[in-house]
Parts: C-alpha cells; structure tokens; sequence
C-alpha cells in the first residue's frame, strides 16, 4: 500500500531502529544497482574487445542504459506512488539481475544491448524507492540527511565495480563475473524482502477526519501533468543534470578509457582514482546534506558553485596539450566527487515543496536529470572520440581532450535551464515552508 501522510511521523523527531533496519534493507538493493549500473566502466574496454566495436558502439551500451534510466523515472515513479516502494525494489532487483546474466552469457552485440535495457529499467526504481520510503519512516527534518546518506552509501557499489569485480574480470572473465553479479542481486532482493514494509505498522491516520477519506494517490496521467507542469521539479532536474553529468561520464564509461588509453595509467592506479572517488562520496554526501537542511532556499549557491568548481578543473586538466600526472588527475577526481552530492540538493527542494501524493514522481522527474545529461554526453563523445581518430580504436590524449570538451558544454546548457527554471520557481521555494500532512502536500521547514 502506498504511503500516506501522517503528522505523526512527520513531527516525530525520533529515529527508530526499525526505521533503520528498513533503510538499510532497501539501501543493499541501492548498492547492488549501483553495483551493476557502474559495471561497465571498468569493462568498457573489455567490451571493445569482447564484441569487438568502436568507441561509439560501446558507448551505445551506456548510452541505451542510461537512456531507459532516465526514460523510466517518471513510469517508476508512478508506479511507486501506486504499488509502493517495496514491490518496485523487489522487482526491479529482479529484472535487473536477469539483465546481467543475460549480458554474461551472450557474445552478440544486439543481445547485449538489449540486456543494458533491462538493466536500465531495473535499475529505475531503487533510488525512487529509497526516496518514498524516507518521509514514511524518518522524521521529515532528517530526510535531507539521509537523502545524502543513501546517495554516498550507495556509492560503495562503485567500490565493489573498481575492485572486486574488475578483479573479477581480469580472473574469472566475462561471463563468470556477469552471472555472479547477477546472482547476488537476487540473494540481497531475497534477504531484504523479509525487512522491508512501505511504513510503519499502525501508521497513525490523518488528524483531519475529512483527509482519511480522501485518496492516497493521484491517478497516473494526471501525477505526471502535476509534476511537469511544476517548475520547482524543472529547477531539481537542472540541478541534477549539471551537477552529475561529469561525475556519471567518468565512472560510468570514458573514465577508464581516459586512464588507460589516453594517459597509459596502470591497473593499480585505475583502481585507486575510482576507489578515491567512491570514498570521497561517501565522504561529502552527508555533510552536503547538512548543509542543504541549513541553507533551505538559499541551496541555490551550493548547486551553481560546486558543479562549476568542477567544470573549472576539468576545463584546466584537458588545456595541456600532453596528458597531465597522475596527480592532476586525482585533483579533478576528488573534486568532482567532492561537489557531485551536490546533485542531490533538487530532491530536498521537491520534498519541500511538492504535493506528497506525487513525490516519487516528481522525484523520477527530478533524477532523470544527471542521467538524460550523461546519455547524451556518452554517445556525443563516443563519436567525437571516432571522428578525431579517424576511425582508428588507437584513441589518444588529444581524442580524448576533445571529447571531454562536451561534458562542459552539457554543463553550461543544465546552468542556463536551472536559471531559467529557478526563476519561475522563485516565489514558490522563497516561501515559508508548509506542513499539510492531512492534505498530502507537506513539506519540511528551512
């Protein structure tokens, strides 16, 4: 059943331990699809050779993926708001786990592709569905907190796709590593699905006798008109297309590849650039979250200064006309997954500031942010990298200095449509926050 508002939960300032059981149950399944969704960054150029394709294929394999995230928020969060989040993780742990074996045990290049859809489409609803349960299980002024919490603890995936599993890889080979993957994305689905529950047991009913009457949720189509037609969703969706399209472009696909092609870095220093990165996160997410409860409205410096941090240091690295150190690059590294949290901050103003009945909606809106940015920008450099090396699979620095490029122009694009949005949202998220448990519309205070 679908979570419903309750002013008990949301005044409550108490953190109870079943509520942390049930966070930590549905974050495993976040961490196996972070797992899997930055799996191929440490097996794209496995993949070249294993299908043997260009960069522009490859990059389709991302791309595809990505693309189907991005394109099943909103549905996810939909059906979320409807079914709840507990049936959407257990199902959408699933489907992505048969996407892995599937991916693991075919050597075609259109079965593979087809497979990284599944995966994108399973991968869809973990995140939304940590997001629902947050407000149903945490007093709603920590929400922000754990907002960031789960985002950085889920980062640990990007760990277990650096280490083990390219370990994996280089050991074991393609199919083995795949079907594994696969394998314990089921097992964690199967040992969360005893903990989780969509909220409390006996959630306390609407003081307002007339609200206990009143639907839970909102049909589909119209949640959908409600949320796109919202501008506080268009100024989240900004946020997150400008402050993770880097940070995804790297982990995600053209990392590698820049390390070991375009800079002759070795395995071990591979490995430990991810590894920093994946630490970092983890790092700076809660404090970010910190900082976004105390800034309320004025989050907007920290969405326009971090990601531009970023882009700065990037735009420095690929000036030199030769590859930079090692050390240049765990620079731009720890930076970049220093402000990449910083993506997260739309989903506090949506759940400030947006009907409750939507908010797995608007959050689905809001996510599709960072994740339509890097599509674009894996398949725009995939075809750079083929163009500038005339359609050799020998990329060089210069490829992929020219590349990259792109990530700052998507950059510059995601800041001029958050202004925009913000803009139109002004009067909205300047206003003094509300709390409409009974009606469904509550928000949390700055």
């Amino acid at each position: 059943m679908p979570v419903t508002d309750s002013p008990t939960r949301a005044e409550t300032h108490r953190i109870t331990p079943a509520a942390l059981v049930v966070w930590l149950a549905a974050l495993a399944i976040y961490v196996v699809a972070v797992t899997g969704r930055t799996s191929f960054g440490v097996a794209s150029v496995g993949a070249m050779r294993h299908f043997t394709v260009t960069a522009s294929q490859v990059a389709v394999f991302t791309a595809v993926q990505v693309g189907v995230y991005a394109a099943a928020q909103i549905p996810a969060g939909i059906l979320i708001d409807k079914f709840g989040p507990k049936k959407m993780l257990l199902v959408g742990a699933a489907v992505m786990a048969v996407g892995q074996v599937v991916l693991g045990i075919t050597g075609h290049y259109g079965v593979a592709v087809g497979a990284r859809v599944l995966i994108g489409a399973g991968d869809a609803t973990a995140f939304l569905s940590v997001m629902r349960l947050l407000p149903a299980w945490f007093p709603l002024q920590k929400a922000p907190l754990f907002t960031q919490l789960t985002s950085a603890v889920g980062q640990l995936g990007q760990f277990l796709s650096a280490v083990p599993f390219a370990w994996s890889l280089s050991r074991f080979g393609w199919s083995m590593s795949f079907v594994s993957l696969g394998a314990v994305g089921i097992l964690v689905a199967a040992a969360a699905a005893c903990v989780l529950a969509d909220e409390p047991p006996h959630a306390a009913q609407p003081a307002d006798p007339a609200a206990r009457t009143r639907p839970s949720t909102i049909a589909p189509f119209p949640a959908f008109v409600q949320a796109v037609k919202n501008p506080v969703c268009w100024t989240a969706f900004f946020t997150h297309f400008s402050g993770l399209s880097f940070q995804l472009v790297f982990t995600l696909l053209w990392g590698m590849p820049l390390m070991e092609l375009g800079m002759g870095l070795s395995p071990q220093q591979i490995s430990s650039v991810l590894v920093v990165n994946m630490v970092v996160n983890v790092v700076t997410g809660p404090v970010i979250g910190v900082a976004s409860a105390r800034l309320g409205g004025r989050r907007w410096m920290l969405v326009v200064a971090g990601p531009a941090s970023t882009v700065v240091l990037w735009l420095w690295f690929l000036s030199s006309t030769g590859p930079r150190g090692f050390a240049a690059l765990m620079l731009v590294n720890v930076v970049m997954a220093t402000f990449a949290p910083v993506s997260n901050l739309g989903f506090d103003t949506v759940r400030e500031n947006v009907d409750r009945r939507i908010l797995a909606t608007a959050t689905g809106l809001a996510n599709t942010g960072g994740f339509t940015a890097s599509m674009i920008a894996a398949q725009v450099m995939g075809y750079v990298l083929d163009y500038s090396s005339a359609g050799s699979t020998g990329y060089q620095w210069a490829d992929f200095r020219l590349a990259y490029y792109a990530g700052a122009v998507l950059w510059a694009v995601g800041m001029t449509g958050y202004g925009l949005a913000r803009f139109k949202a002004r009067h909205i998220i300047s206003a003094p926050p509300k709390v409409h448990a009974a009606h469904g519309t509550g928000g949390e205070a700055h």
